[in-house]
């Protein structure tokens, strides 16, 4: 029987088109839970970590780090050189970046960001110190940004600034008063915000177009829970994918889960107990109704030294943390400060009950000196422990505390007004140090309408200040890191809070949905909190994964019965040949 070849090719051709086509897959959605509040989606005033690190998804910055080993890498800028003197700094952004609308991002879109910054003390809020140095920023042309400092500053490649852009925000009229919720919000990083409702859920969709290539997934949801019991409990029973700062006990509680696998990490974060030293705006006008016992630096010291730090990480923490000291984690390494032997405060309710004496401060008939008020974040565990172990140990140097648990926003707006007497906070640090001691500078207090500038503690001390000023200058790293670490002992003398503890990152994420993420460093570090956007733009999920290699197996089949067709092809044209040659023969 003879087969045509024209047959045996339609039949490979068959083979190919008539192969079914791959079902449409469902969105890949990314489940994230979150149990702090957003304080803004506007990101020259958003201060909360849940709020900068949506902020990082949305706005690249000039410059940032890499997820390896936490190197300054390409961010909006891909080329940047300074001056011999150290006052003008050149940054190249480079042609082919875009916003998520399609308009090509240009070095007027820095500039804008970094003037809007100058000229508008409000939009100074939450970065303003990366900026109070400027001189002037231009834009020359399309790509390249010129910034002038007024002293050499050592952090022109850590500015932690998100870039907004021009054609959007030019329309702003206030930025005081400018929510940025109007959906899709336009940016430049890979995901593009598209809704948020508050206490609720944020919803991000990949920015397809996104310079450095579209996200794994398709969509980043953050869902919101009141406390993270029912965070973790969420992550147990599948309904979301990923959780952080845990509490031990829950992070204990998911050893061995199957479908969830935990990550521990040396964090970037402290957890600190603020002391109003008598708050003041930066022109010196006393705010809020601090107790007026706390101006007085001995009666700090003797609070500090009234607390336990060794006992508060292993009954609170359950050994997950370390002793806190200096305002930079010991993750940061040569920046990090533990206080010598002369500057030892150690544990010792005999010694800080005597130095309350001294300062006129004696226990009346009942036993007490005076009473404090502790304000806490409800349905954070550590909050709601601490404060009970915190009101033992003062009540042991005669010290009343009324404890009040509120929510983020109040927590905020009771901070903020400085109607507090102590108050638990907490902050990540950078990988350059200067953010977290630039929020200790007198000039980051709050203006005269008590708006503006971000303090921690309300600390304003010429000393540290001074010290500031030269470490922002020092680009000889070991003379910084000298400096560094003398602000942090002054800090540490002068008491305006407590760090108590450098907390562990206690992760957990869905392993049977997520075969990996980007951890920063890649050695022992985070997935979430991370100083960029590398957690979540490098989630690998698994149905990825299988979906690919099912495709590969039907491209393999597909490709070998046609190969089969074809080679079979082949041979009946050789015979065909073969028997024409003998036929004329």
């Amino acid at each position: 029987m003879r087969v045509k070849l024209g047959a045996l090719l339609a039949a490979a051709t068959f083979l190919v088109v008539s192969a079914p086509p791959a079902p449409a897959r469902p969105p890949v959605v990314l489940k994230v839970a979150i149990v702090q509040q957003i304080d803004s989606l506007n990101p020259f005033l958003a201060v909360f970590q849940s709020s900068t690190e949506v902020g990082r998804l949305m706005y690249d910055p000039l410059t940032a780090y890499t997820a390896a080993d936490q190197a300054v890498t390409e961010g909006l800028a891909h080329r940047w050189e300074s001056s011999p003197d150290k006052l003008t700094w050149t940054f190249t952004v480079p042609d082919g970046k875009k916003w998520s609308d399609g308009v090509p991002i240009t070095a007027h879109d820095v500039a804008f960001t970094y003037n809007l910054m100058l000229t508008d003390e409000v939009a100074r809020t939450a970065n303003g110190s990366f900026v109070a140095n400027f001189a002037s920023v231009t834009a020359p042309d399309d790509r390249t940004v010129v910034i002038r400092t007024k002293t050499p500053q050592v952090t022109m490649l850590a500015l932690d600034v998100p870039i907004v852009p021009r054609h959007v925000w030019e329309k702003v009229g206030s930025v005081k008063d400018h929510a940025n919720d109007t959906m899709p919000v336009v940016g430049s990083g890979p995901f593009v915000l598209t809704e948020h409702v508050a206490g609720q859920f944020i919803k991000l969709h990949a920015n397809k177009t996104y310079w450095r290539g579209a996200p794994k997934v398709d969509e980043l949801h953050f869902v919101y829970f009141q406390n993270s019991d029912a965070a973790v409990q969420a992550l147990a029973k599948g309904e979301v994918d990923l959780v952080n700062r845990m509490a031990p006990a829950q992070f204990d509680s998911l050893q061995g889960k199957p479908g969830v696998t935990r990550n521990k990490a040396q964090g970037r974060r402290f957890t600190e107990l603020v002391i109003n030293p008598g708050a003041q705006t930066r022109t010196g006008v006393p705010i809020g109704d601090g107790h007026p016992a706390l101006r007085d630096v001995r009666v700090r010291r003797a609070l500090a030294q009234a607390i336990d730090l060794d006992a508060l990480v292993q009954r609170v923490n359950l050994g997950y943390a370390e002793k806190g000291a200096g305002l930079v984690p010991p993750v940061f390494g040569k920046w990090h400060w533990r206080p010598d032997t002369s500057a030892q405060r150690p544990f010792d309710p005999a010694a800080a009950g005597a130095a309350l004496d001294a300062a006129g401060f004696p226990r009346g008939a009942d036993g007490t000196r005076f009473a404090l008020r502790l304000i806490g974040r409800a349905g954070r565990a550590y909050d709601e422990q601490a404060s009970e172990y915190l009101k033992r140990s003062m009540s042991d140097v005669g010290i009343a505390l009324d404890v009040r648990l509120v929510s983020d926003n109040q927590l905020n707006e009771i901070t903020t007004a400085a109607t507090y007497d102590l108050a638990f906070s907490g902050w990540s640090a950078n990988i350059d140090p200067d953010f977290i001691l630039g929020l200790h500078t007198c000039a980051q207090r709050p203006g005269a309408d008590g708006k503006g500038g971000t303090t921690d503690t309300y600390f304003c001390d010429e000393t540290y200040d001074r010290l500031y000023a030269r470490q922002l200058s020092e680009f000889d790293e070991d003379k910084r890191v000298e400096i560094v670490k003398q602000m942090q002992a002054r800090f540490h003398d002068q008491v305006p809070a407590v760090v108590l503890a450098y907390d562990n990152a206690l992760e957990g994420y869905r392993s049977d949905r997520f075969t990996r993420f980007t951890t920063q460093p890649a050695q022992g570090g985070v997935i979430m909190a991370q100083n960029g956007v590398w957690g979540y733009y490098g989630a690998e999920p698994a149905e990825h994964v299988a979906q690919a290699q099912g495709s590969r197996w039907i491209g393999l089949a597909i490709g070998g019965a046609v190969a089969v067709v074809l080679a079979l092809a082949v041979v009946l044209v050789t015979r065909r040949r073969r028997a024409t040659a003998e036929e004329r023969e």
